[in-house]
């Protein structure tokens, strides 16, 4: 048997004429994808009415990937293969099919149970819902201004014929109040005596007499109004459905015409049953194999560095973005220096520390204002500052460890040290895509508090205020990332130990 389970629920508020009994199945089917991946292994749930499949039981708080109504679907089994099923909703069909006979055959039942408990179209379906006239003008609020008053009138009819029903049943106990009295009147006293009693009521059963009538004749005609209110609401939605109905035939021819109306169903796999013959279903598995080949060809050029070719600048310190590149560096470089704690001079303050990882915040006012830039002091073993350095500012190591970049161009090379990026990182939903426009300068920096050690590796990139004529092809849709990272490395040699 399937590995699900069915549960019958009925409303705690339900009384006995009005019960509604909430299926829930639950369990693993394989399901029809395409002709790539064909069959493939999914979790199934029926629950309110409603048949969603996810891609394992796993995944259940991540959302469903599809979902269909039950409530005018078509579940029919397959004429050859016996473990298979079909669920129909219009020109959308789930194609299931059990580990089993047995499991096809329990799937199909408990469908078929839900749908047969369901009622939908039948006077079930109404009573559960009210009345067809509460239905009716249930679904006014999608109608016009003049249907919805219609709708108002006919719920206040409604209401007045409860009203009148009280007051009915108050006037027949009334009245049979009366003529049970009169009954032991003429039983037990005289005739005159009988006589004269009855003339001094007879006022009083006149009233209630006409009182009777008129509230029986109020009654009757809220009736023939809220008859007459359905009637019309009928035809008008009589009318909508034949022209809705007469629209998609005539979407659907025009589909079929141009020759992409085919469905691809399990039944055009291959195998004894196919409806697909063999060069349209290799035709259809070429098609899809080099639709992937080429979509990995192009993230694989995407991933590769595009660069202009541009001449490198005679005299580097005559182009308008150096003194720039210049100043920028040597503040980089000073606040990097700056020791931990020099809050006058907008030092470092230590805030966490995880091993021989160590970070740092300072606070600063830029345009009104205020950041928090931060710095992370790190040691890397077996590796010279220079290769640090070099592997961070070279272009054809960029995607081995920035992941979220999505292409990358070199729009200008002012020198082999210094180059101007264009990068479109990856869209993270439902985040509005970035990208960024940045130039990168690595250079040498001696250490002036230690002549004898290492001089410092620093690369600085810096994004620029405006495009400064490049031609982007990213899309204007695009946020641009504006920041300043600076990356300062020293190659520091141990001594060996006395061993």
């Amino acid at each position: 048997m399937a590995d699900g389970h069915v549960n019958n629920v009925s409303d705690e508020e339900d009384d006995s004429e009005n019960n509604c009994y909430q299926y829930e199945l639950k369990g693993v089917l394989s399901k029809w994808t395409n002709y790539i991946h064909g069959w493939q292994r999914r979790f199934i749930v029926l629950k309110d009415g409603t048949l969603s499949y996810y891609k394992s039981e796993q995944e259940t708080g991540f959302g469903c990937r599809g979902a269909i109504s039950l409530f005018k679907a078509t579940i029919k089994g397959h004429e050859f293969d016996e473990c298979r099923f079909d669920v129909c909703v219009n020109d959308c069909v789930w194609y299931l099919r059990a580990d089993s006979p047995e499991d096809r055959q329990y799937w199909v039942d408990i469908l078929e149970a839900f749908k047969a408990e369901s009622g939908y179209g039948s006077e079930n379906s109404l009573k559960r819902h009210g009345s067809a006239l509460s239905l009716a003008s249930n679904t006014i609020s999608t109608a016009s201004n003049s249907s919805f008053k219609k709708g108002l009138a006919l719920k206040e009819k409604l209401a007045e014929m409860e009203t009148y029903k009280d007051i009915l049943c108050n006037q027949m106990k009334t009245l049979q109040g009366y003529f049970d009295s009169c009954a032991e009147t003429a039983a037990n006293k005289s005739p005159g005596e009988v006589a004269s009693e009855h003339a001094l009521q007879a006022v009083d059963f006149k009233g209630e007499a006409l009182t009777f009538r008129e509230t029986t004749g109020a009654m009757l005609s809220n009736l023939q109004h809220c008859l007459d209110a359905v009637g019309q609401r009928e035809e008008v939605w009589r009318r909508r459905l034949e022209r809705e109905v007469d629209r998609r035939k005539v979407l659907e021819q025009a589909y079929l015409s141009s020759g992409k109306g085919k469905v691809q169903s399990p039944d055009q796999e291959e195998g004894p049953h196919s409806t697909l013959n063999e060069d349209e279903f290799y035709d259809a598995v070429e098609t899809g194999l080099d639709k992937l080949e080429e979509e990995v060809m192009m993230r694989e050029r995407m991933k590769q560095p595009t660069i202009i070719a541009k001449s490198l600048t005679a005299k580097p310190t005559h182009h308008r973005l150096w003194p720039e590149i210049q100043r920028v560096t040597q503040e980089q470089v000073h606040y990097a220096k700056l020791g931990v704690g020099e809050v006058e001079k907008g030092g470092w303050q230590l805030f966490a520390e995880e091993g021989e990882m160590k970070m740092y915040r300072r606070e600063e006012e830029v345009n009104g204002l205020v950041m928090d830039p931060l710095k992370a002091c790190h040691v890397v073993k077996g590796v010279t500052g220079y290769e640090m350095c070099h592997y961070f500012f070279s272009p054809q190591y960029r995607h081995e460890w920035e992941a979220t970049v999505e292409q990358m161009t070199v729009v200008e090379t002012i020198r082999e040290d210094t180059l101007v990026f264009h990068q479109v990182h990856k869209r993270i939903w439902p985040t509005t895509q970035r990208d960024g426009l940045f130039w990168s300068h690595m250079t040498r920096v001696p250490d002036a508090r230690d002549r004898d050690s290492s001089d410092y590796w620093v690369v600085v990139n810096n994004s620029l205020s405006d495009t400064g004529g490049y031609q982007l092809k990213s899309s204007s849709k695009c946020v641009r990332i504006h920041l300043t990272v600076c990356m300062l490395c020293q190659t520091i040699i141990t001594p060996p130990g006395p061993d």
